[in-house]
């Protein structure tokens, strides 16, 4: 994703749950939607990783002020 933050590794924009903080990032990097949502929803070969923690909420995780939010390859089985 760093061709679209112009090689930033890190980014700050606010929101109060993980679809909101994408919609800022969208804002000031257009593109970025695009790689990390299919329609209204985390694509599926994704998770959302909130403080270091996967989510299971994925866009409606709440976070705050200072949350860290890392999207990763899904990866399935047991």
């Amino acid at each position: 994703m760093r061709d679209l933050t112009g090689g930033a590794e890190r980014v700050s924009v606010s929101g109060r749950t993980v679809r909101e903080a994408i919609l800022g990032l969208e804002a000031l990097h257009p593109g970025t939607r695009a790689r990390l949502c299919v329609g209204d929803d985390l694509d599926p070969a994704l998770a959302v990783a909130v403080d270091g923690r996967i989510s299971r909420l994925g866009l409606r995780q709440p976070v705050d002020e200072g949350t860290v939010i890392r999207f990763v390859p899904a990866i399935e089985g047991g």
